[in-house]
């Protein structure tokens, strides 16, 4: 089965593999619409891992291919195999629905900054009185179109429906916030908030599935239940230590990141492996 790399984005690259195709969750970090130049260890095994997990437990129809050897893959050159353990899937060829289904449990990032200013969020109205960090009185569901340069754009429901129809919009409205709801109720028991986070989805013989990447701390906000304090910036199990380094420094955010220290690099990987391990509750087997 030969494999031809047809997409590298900034995280993942996706190879042609026939009838499938093989994603590959690399350790590249992005930040600030940037990829930065340092690596976390080991950070695409936990994504894969992770998704693995909820794609397990979530009952919906999902990309996966789940029978598959990796040693029969006829790699390109220069990728070792070895290092597609782990952080690489085969998956089903879906036609993508070009609408990224954001769901949003906490007030938090732009719903924030612009609840400050309207007391909306992506146009929906919310009670006064809330604090960056607050739960909502129910999650909702803002959706967004996909960005290849820069951020997302929010877009209102009423668009969406312009965009995939009015059946399939409210279709994956309701999807997206059941999943959503069964995600975190979940790993609220096992001590992680999970604020609000992004879902795929594609068209695979006519029927609605769950693709790329699930609850993940990539693609969510993943906060820890013990440390929880609305009213200001809350810790979080992903990318925090590069976020916070590089505000510290003295890049512009307009040209090349800096690399990344030992120390932040350590301690970012330990976060994503303490989510995995917090989750699962299985030991991360590359520790």
């Amino acid at each position: 089965m030969p494999t031809t790399l047809i997409r590298q984005g900034k995280v993942r690259d996706i190879y042609d593999a026939g009838e499938h195709l093989l994603l590959v969750a690399s350790d590249r970090v992005s930040a600030f619409d940037w990829v930065i130049p340092t690596k976390i260890p080991d950070k695409g095994r936990v994504l894969t891992q992770i998704s693995h997990f909820w794609f397990g437990k979530i009952e919906t129809p999902n990309h996966l291919v789940v029978d598959f050897d990796i040693q029969t893959l006829e790699l390109p050159d220069g990728v070792e195999r070895k290092e597609l353990v782990g952080r690489s899937v085969l998956v089903k060829k879906c036609e993508v629905i070009p609408v990224e289904c954001v769901v949003r449990g906490y007030l938090a990032g732009s719903g924030w900054r612009e609840y400050q200013k309207s007391q909306t969020v992506c146009g929906i109205p919310l009670p006064s009185g809330l604090e960056n960090g607050s739960k909502l009185p129910r999650p909702i569901f803002t959706p967004a179109t996909k960005e290849e340069e820069g951020h997302d754009e929010n877009i209102s429901f009423e668009r969406m429906v312009e965009i995939v129809g009015e059946k399939t919009a409210k279709t994956l409205r309701e999807k997206s916030l059941q999943t959503y709801q069964l995600g975190a109720e979940y790993a609220k028991a096992k001590g992680i908030i999970i604020a609000d986070t992004k879902f795929k989805w594609g068209w695979y013989d006519d029927e609605l599935t769950l693709i790329d990447e699930v609850l993940t701390p990539d693609s969510s906000r993943f906060w820890p239940e013990d440390q929880y304090q609305p009213g200001g910036e809350q810790f979080s199990y992903d990318k925090q230590f590069v976020r916070n380094y590089l505000d510290s420094t003295d890049w512009d955010k307009n040209c090349e990141p800096p690399q990344l220290p030992p120390e932040i690099v350590r301690k970012t990987r330990e976060k994503y492996i303490e989510a995995f391990e917090l989750l699962t509750e299985t030991d991360f087997p590359w520790k």
